[in-house]
């Protein structure tokens, strides 16, 4: 069974939300159970510091020794930082997908958005 954090939010397309950041930000990655179905992870298309994403559009792609699959974001707003290291490392992602395998944060255009995501025990209903 995937691991599924509590204090996450979740996506029906396995991603998760973090609020941890705080002021509006959120930290976005993709789930365990997301990870583990892609197999390796051999590189991470992020969008980039500034870019203003729509909740539910394709952001970016993962891709693995076995397929490649669209990351689309959660909420929507400005992207205010991604994860450098998955540049060089895109591996994170299979090692740590809740830590350091995060994706991107995005400043929130609503912080009401949030209140549509999954709780973690609805997306272990999903995956489960």
């Amino acid at each position: 069974m995937s691991k599924v954090p509590a204090e996450l939010s979740y996506t029906a397309e396995h991603e998760w939300v973090s609020t941890e950041p705080g002021d509006g930000v959120v930290r976005i990655g993709i789930t365990d159970f997301a990870q583990d179905a892609l197999g390796d992870v051999v590189y991470v298309q992020m969008p980039e510091v500034g870019t203003e994403v729509s909740a539910n559009g394709v952001v970016g792609e993962v891709e693995s020794t076995k397929s490649v699959s669209d990351i689309y974001a959660p909420v929507g707003g400005t992207v205010v930082a991604r994860n450098e290291a998955l540049d060089s490392d895109p591996a994170l992602v299979n090692s740590d997908p809740y830590g350091e395998g995060w994706l991107f944060e995005v400043r929130l255009a609503d912080d009401a958005q949030t209140e549509s995501l999954l709780s973690a025990a609805e997306y272990e209903q999903q995956v489960g």
